[in-house]
C-alpha cells in the first residue's frame, strides 16, 4: 500500500516540536546519550522517563506530555517496569516516514 505525506502527518507534527525532535534523536542511540539504568535495558526496554527528564531539563509532567504525543503518533513505545515508564523508538514508524518521502521524490518530475 502506498502511503502519502498526509498519512505521515501525525508523526511529522509530533517531531515538529524541538524538544520532541531532540528526544527522538537521543532515543535513536540510547547508549550514547543515557547512562546505564538499574532497571531495564536501554536498548531492549527503552529509556526511563526520569533520565529523559534529567537530560532535557524540563519538568517531569512536561516530558510525560511530550512522550505521550510521540507515543500517540506511533514514534515510540512505552513499557512500565516497577514504578517507571520506559520509552524506545518504534523503528517501523521512522521507516514509514522515510518511505513516504522516498516515494514522493520518485513521483516528482
Amino acid at each position: 500500500m502506498t502511503k502519502t505525506i498526509s498519512d505521515a502527518l501525525p508523526m511529522l507534527r509530533a517531531v515538529s516540536n524541538p524538544h520532541r525532535a531532540q528526544i527522538i534523536e537521543w532515543l535513536l542511540d540510547p547508549t550514547a546519550h543515557f547512562p546505564p539504568q538499574r532497571d531495564g535495558d536501554l536498548v531492549d526496554d527503552g529509556v526511563c522517563v526520569g533520565f529523559i527528564t534529567d537530560k532535557t531539563g524540563l519538568s517531569q509532567p512536561t516530558v510525560t506530555s511530550h512522550m505521550r504525543t510521540l507515543e500517540s503518533a506511533g514514534l515510540v513505545s512505552s513499557k512500565k517496569i516497577k514504578n517507571w515508564v520506559f520509552y524506545k523508538i518504534r523503528a517501523t514508524a521512522l521507516s514509514t516516514i522515510g518511505e513516504v518521502f522516498a516515494e514522493a521524490s520518485y513521483r516528482s518530475p
